[in-house]
């Protein structure tokens, strides 16, 4: 699984730019699927039909990362942009960013009296081009960059950038393969634009209609030197989640996530995420409203170029969506 998750990971894919990553992801599925979209928002939605027995289930997870767009471009090329999602500028100096058509460039800061004072509008991209013309061959304004990274396997974890939420993508993935049968019309949609908004998931459940709903995303964890306050550790297994700032779980849902855990024997934490919110923070508000809940992957680091993941705990939450899917559900 991996070579999957490096696939996916690697990819370029910002909110709003989500082509790539959704192409890589179509063709990975192609086969192992009823039916394939692509809704008007650019949600990539895959639906395996039950027996007829069941409900409907929609299960989430975003294919954008973080990113910044370019909101100017001066007399000498450095382009000044903004943030696309939620990116520290302490965390981006120093870094290098890569464009939608492959151009590469390098984050640097003015001159400050302190690093205290490091803000985005501080900050500019450096493409390496001479004047605003050189530049603008290459990039213009409006144009997306993520950062350039690649996996680093560490053997039982590994790190990159856009774990957050790719290593969710490679999830549902793996799970609607080993899905050889269920009772249920289960809709596997990647989402876009989550990073700005729970955008995608906003519209494809009201599309969708679901009567369960699950995000698949990454949450922070508590086991780092003076980290938060925080019931969740890499190697701990699936998180599954309480509350966080966009939603309070369903309790049928809680239950369900739990005890199927328990009957499976696959290893599971509760999570209670202080700040953040996920996909199922849209999806539960849709129309009449949708019992929702969300399986985490313990991930430390989150929203930087060096997100950290448990093989143990991807194969945890692997296990426990084939096993919510694969019997009947009362909600």
């Amino acid at each position: 699984m991996k070579a999957l998750i490096k696939s996916f990971v690697e990819t370029y894919g910002p909110a709003g730019s989500e082509e790539q990553i959704r192409s890589l992801i179509e063709a990975e599925i192609s086969g192992h699927v009823d039916e394939v979209r692509t809704d008007a928002l650019g949600n990539l939605i895959a639906v395996k039909k039950g027996d007829g027995s069941g409900i409907k289930v929609m299960l989430a997870a975003h294919m954008d990362e973080i990113g910044l767009i370019v909101t100017h471009i001066d007399d000498k090329g450095f382009l000044r942009f903004n943030s696309v999602g939620g990116v520290s500028p302490h965390v981006l100096l120093g870094q290098r960013v890569i464009f939608g058509n492959g151009v590469v460039g390098a984050v640097g800061a003015e001159k400050l009296d302190h690093i205290k004072d490091l803000r985005l509008d501080k900050m500019y991209i450096d493409i390496g081009a001479d004047s605003k013309g050189e530049a603008e061959e290459r990039v213009r304004v409006g144009h997306t960059c993520a950062i350039h990274r690649f996996m680093d396997d560490l053997g039982s974890r590994v790190v990159s950038k856009a774990m957050d939420d790719r290593i969710a993508c490679a999830v549902l993935v793996e799970a609607l393969k080993r899905i050889d049968g269920t009772p249920h019309d289960v809709y596997f949609v990647f989402t876009v634009q989550e990073e700005v908004g729970l955008r995608g998931a906003r519209t494809a459940a009201y599309s969708i209609d679901p009567d369960l709903g699950i995000a698949i995303d990454v949450t922070r964890t508590g086991d780092t030197p003076e980290s938060i306050t925080m019931d969740v550790r890499l190697g701990g297994g699936a998180a599954i989640k309480v509350k966080d700032s966009s939603m309070i779980t369903h309790p049928k849902v809680k239950r369900l996530l739990a005890d199927t855990a328990e009957a499976g024997g696959i290893p599971y934490q509760f999570e209670v995420l202080e700040h953040g919110g996920t996909d199922a923070g849209a999806i539960h508000l849709s129309r009449q409203g949708v019992p929702s809940g969300t399986i985490s992957i313990p991930c430390r680091y989150i929203h930087t170029p060096t997100e950290m993941i448990d093989m143990g705990d991807v194969k945890a939450c692997v296990d426990l969506v084939v096993a919510v899917l694969s019997e009947p559900i009362d909600i």
